[in-house]
């Protein structure tokens, strides 16, 4: 059983893979910010991650249990055919992984689609392509979790993308706390971050700026 997508499941929305927790557990780590409340969560271990295809899996599973018992929707990083094996909620693609169009047509339904725009030409672009649920839109700071980002995009192109858009936008990249408030006089739906649930001291107390911040 899948759940729907809703724009409200952007406001708290935590990506995370097994290269971005160090030495601790990820399954731990996922359930600490369950439990704090986040609103989605979008599995991305790439990079420098050392887990096999089987692994890889066989944690997908776990992660994608307790985010189903959190009622949270558990959304893939770029891997369709492993999306479709976890039998997930989402998946998220970027504009150079496989052609959207394709990736609508394999996934036919069975999941919500979410892709990355980071100008207004691919926001314009994406307006005209039925079955996309939302836009991740970034980086709009400087971030360090992805070697080949795109140009920062900075709060006012945040503000000119979400005018532009017919679908909901969740901001990414390099978002601190101090952020959150600002991204969300955009009009952004929420914030998607890794490091700064990944890496917080007190992911409770994060979790929860993030879900004020958006509401």
């Amino acid at each position: 059983m899948t759940l729907e997508f809703d724009a409200s499941q952007l406001q708290a929305y935590f990506v995370c893979g097994t290269q971005d927790v160090g030495d601790r557990d990820l399954e731990a780590v996922l359930q600490a910010a369950l439990t704090a409340g986040i609103t989605a969560f979008q599995y991305r271990d790439k990079g420098t991650s050392r887990l096999t295809a089987a692994e890889r899996l066989s944690l997908g599973l776990r992660l994608r249990d307790r985010c189903h018992q959190a009622g949270v929707p558990f959304i893939v990083d770029d891997d369709v055919t492993l999306a479709l094996l976890l039998e997930a909620d989402g998946l998220h693609v970027g504009q150079k992984d496989d052609r959207i169009v394709d990736v609508l047509n394999r996934v036919n339904g069975r999941l919500f689609v979410g892709l990355s725009c980071s100008t207004l030409a691919e926001v314009r672009a994406a307006n005209q392509i039925a079955g996309l649920a939302y836009l991740g839109s970034g980086p709009i700071f400087p971030t360090s979790s992805k070697a080949d980002a795109d140009p920062v995009v900075g709060l006012a192109g945040l503000q000119q993308l979400v005018a532009a858009s017919t679908r909901p936008i969740v901001a990414i990249g390099g978002i601190t706390e101090d952020q959150l408030a600002p991204i969300a006089a955009t009009g952004a739906a929420g914030s998607a971050v890794i490091s700064m649930i990944a890496q917080s001291p007190d992911i409770a107390q994060t979790v929860a700026l993030m879900r004020r911040a958006a509401q």
